[in-house]
C-alpha cells in the first residue's frame, strides 16, 4: 500500500511539473529564450521520468490520463491566474471536470492487469 500511495506523490508532482514545462515553453518563444528553455528541458525530464517510475505501480492509461490531465489543468488555472488567458467560469467547471475524473479515477480499485493473450489465440 506505501508503494502503491509513494507512486501517486510521484506521479502528481511530475504533472505539478508538467504545467511548469508546459509554461515555460510557452515562454521560450520557440526555444530562442535560455532561461525558460532551460527550465522546459530540466522540467520536461524530470516530469517524464516520474511518470516512468510511477508506472511500475500504477497502470498506464490511468497514470498518463491523470498526468495529463492535472497538468493540464493547473497549465490553464495558471494562465487565466497570470492574465495569460481570459478568465470564464466555463473554464473552470470544465478544469473542475478533469480534476474530478483524474480523481475519480485514482479512487478506483488497482484490479490485476490483464493477462496477455496465448500464442493460440492470437491472430
Amino acid at each position: 500500500m506505501r508503494k502503491r500511495s509513494a507512486a501517486w506523490a510521484l506521479l502528481l508532482a511530475s504533472a505539478v511539473l508538467e504545467a511548469v514545462w508546459a509554461t515555460a515553453l510557452g515562454l521560450s518563444n520557440g526555444f530562442t529564450v535560455p532561461v525558460p528553455t532551460l527550465v522546459f528541458a530540466v522540467t520536461a525530464t524530470l516530469s517524464m521520468i516520474g511518470l516512468g517510475l510511477a508506472i511500475r505501480s500504477i497502470p498506464l492509461g490511468t497514470a498518463y490520463a491523470v498526468w495529463v490531465g492535472i497538468g493540464a489543468a493547473l497549465t490553464v488555472g495558471w494562465a487565466m491566474a497570470t492574465g495569460v488567458e481570459a478568465f470564464s467560469l466555463l473554464k473552470v467547471l470544465f478544469i473542475a471536470g478533469i480534476v474530478g475524473c483524474a480523481a475519480g479515477l485514482k479512487s478506483l480499485p488497482a484490479g490485476k492487469p490483464a493477462e496477455p493473450a496465448r500464442e493460440d489465440q492470437r491472430v
